[in-house]
């Protein structure tokens, strides 16, 4: 199988798995989809805590992303060690989720696969992380939204 034939897996990864995550999971779903090369693709989300798994994301963030046209359906769950050695990219929200799964990684090779994905933002470059919203407001999860929309595109790009 040539580089170009390979499938590419990605995984999102947040505290919960019910904010940032799945929705970065859609919005990347989306864009291979346009971009026609979905099939390539293998794209995941999972949280680095366990205590929402099953659920749905938040509905807060349900609404805001089905307004911009995503249907968040995704069930949470827990990162686990078969996702840090079958995933080709692993992709952290913030410091924290990065920090995590720092310690999960086995292996050098694992570690190398962790990006944070705030080295992505480019519109909003005072970020360097994508924020949790589950504490704010409307705001705080149309900002994810942005942040993660620009990021997700610059990742895509570097990716293809």
């Amino acid at each position: 199988m040539s580089q170009q034939d390979k499938t590419y897996k990605v995984l999102f990864v947040c505290l919960g798995n019910i904010c940032r995550s799945p929705a970065a999971q859609a919005v990347m779903q989306r864009l291979v989809d346009e971009r026609g090369v979905a099939a390539r693709f293998v794209i995941d989300s999972a949280g680095t805590y366990s205590g929402h798994s099953g659920q749905l994301p938040d509905a807060r963030m349900r609404r805001h992303a089905a307004r911009r046209g995503y249907d968040l359906r995704h069930r949470a769950r827990a990162v686990t060690r078969a996702d840090m050695e079958d995933f080709d990219l692993i992709v952290a929200m913030d410091s924290g989720n990065e920090r995590d799964l720092r310690r999960l990684a086995a292996t050098l090779e694992e570690e190398r696969k962790i990006v944070l994905l705030g080295r992505y933002i480019s519109r909003n470059p005072h970020y360097d992380h994508v924020p949790d919203p589950y504490y704010e407001g409307s705001e705080g999860f149309e900002l994810a939204l942005d942040l993660l929309e620009d990021a997700c595109a610059n990742l895509l790009n570097e990716i293809v």
